[in-house]
């Protein structure tokens, strides 16, 4: 069986699922991936871990005798237009999991909030959340001061950028940053935001005002396409050798689409890395080989957070959990009381913790530590 075979057999089509209506047969999880946009490039290898993850539930017998189907929406629209196609789901899925820009996650979340268990899995800004939205991934503090703190110990980075998209998650980097750098006793001797969405950056002005502040470190929270295009114009130029940059949303889709770096100084730090060698993700990739082949999307962080978010869902699902009152609650149960039960149907157990720093060679991002 191919790829497109395999992802045919979990994945259900949106407009038949609202016409057909509910199924209590089947348990059935909205997909909320970046199908298009500045993230679409990540797109793909999130819905291969998914399909990957109910490929694996419904051959483990489902959950509770139920079958597992997913219901994808392209979340690389505008936020309205994402929220209004998750909403019209509301009632025909139990949940919803996924990755996207924390815009679209927001509007998901006024939308979805208290009516329905909405998983959002990637790196987030931090703060509260309304009922029944989960955050699977890390906080910018938790995600990169562990990665700044090295930097500035080991690399000497004393003199820091901050340059990000000008939306949520990068404000929210550029504020936990600030305290984090200077904590250090470093300074931060400039910020940028760049429009976004928009049809591209100015990457050659960035780097040009970038050697005139006279960095040697810069901090990014750039995203997809316009994270590429800025790495590329930075390997180019005369900083590329001498400059620390440190990314929380590089992966090895985004490492490609930027022709790969071979300059020793582009930094990610990420909850997995696909090279990275331990147990857990070797068993991942050895899964995901074993379904989809040599010529599927690479397996990257944010992937390996949708396949856990669908198995959290299945988890909770069991627990009799999955629902908008009980969803957070029982999430850190799940995550912290060490009972395997509910992960019965994971092959590889529950989510793992913890962040990875690695390091630029080529087209491979190679873990150099991990990271407290």
């Amino acid at each position: 069986m191919d790829s497109t075979s395999v992802v045919r057999a979990v994945v259900r089509d949106r407009v038949e699922v609202a016409l057909t209506g509910p199924d209590p047969a089947v348990l059935r999880i909205g997909l909320l991936l970046p199908l298009s946009g500045a993230l679409g490039l990540t797109g793909p290898s999130g819905l291969m871990a998914a399909a990957l993850a109910a490929t694996e539930l419904t051959a483990a017998g489902g959950v509770l005798g139920r079958p597992v189907q997913l219901v994808l929406v392209d979340a690389g629209r505008a936020p309205v237009e994402v929220a209004a196609e998750a909403t019209a789901l509301v009632g025909l899925v139990d949940a919803f999991v996924g990755f996207h820009t924390s815009d679209v996650h927001r509007a998901l979340e006024v939308a979805l909030g208290g009516l329905v268990p909405y998983i959002f899995t990637p790196p987030h800004e931090g703060g509260g959340r309304r009922a029944g939205v989960v955050l699977l991934g890390d906080s910018p503090t938790r995600q990169l001061a562990p990665a700044v703190r090295w930097l500035v110990a080991r690399r000497g980075a004393r003199r820091w950028a901050l340059v990000g998209s000008d939306y949520i998650w990068p404000r929210a980097v550029h504020q936990a940053a600030t305290g984090i750098v200077r904590g250090l006793g470093a300074q931060v001797v400039s910020r940028r935001l760049v429009p976004f969405p928009g049809s591209g950056i100015d990457a050659e002005a960035i780097v040009a005002g970038l050697a005139r502040e006279r960095v040697d470190a810069v901090l990014l929270s750039l995203v997809g396409r316009d994270l590429a295009q800025f790495n590329r114009a930075f390997a180019a130029s005369p900083l590329a050798q001498r400059v620390v940059r440190l990314s929380g949303s590089l992966e090895e889709n985004g490492l490609l689409a930027a022709g790969g770096d071979d300059t020793g100084e582009l930094y990610a730090a990420m909850r997995s890395f696909a090279g990275q060698g331990d147990e857990r993700r070797m068993a991942l990739a050895e899964r995901h080989h074993t379904l989809f082949g040599d010529q599927a999307p690479v397996l990257d962080a944010y992937a390996e957070a949708c396949y856990d978010g669908v198995h959290l869902a299945a988890a909770l699902a069991s627990t009799r959990s999955l629902t908008a009152a009980l969803a957070q609650s029982a999430t850190a149960a799940l995550l912290t009381s060490g009972d395997r039960r509910p992960w019965s149907a994971a092959p590889l157990g529950p989510p793992r913790a913890g962040t990875f720093l690695a390091r630029a060679t080529g087209l491979d991002l190679t873990v150099i530590t991990s990271l407290p």
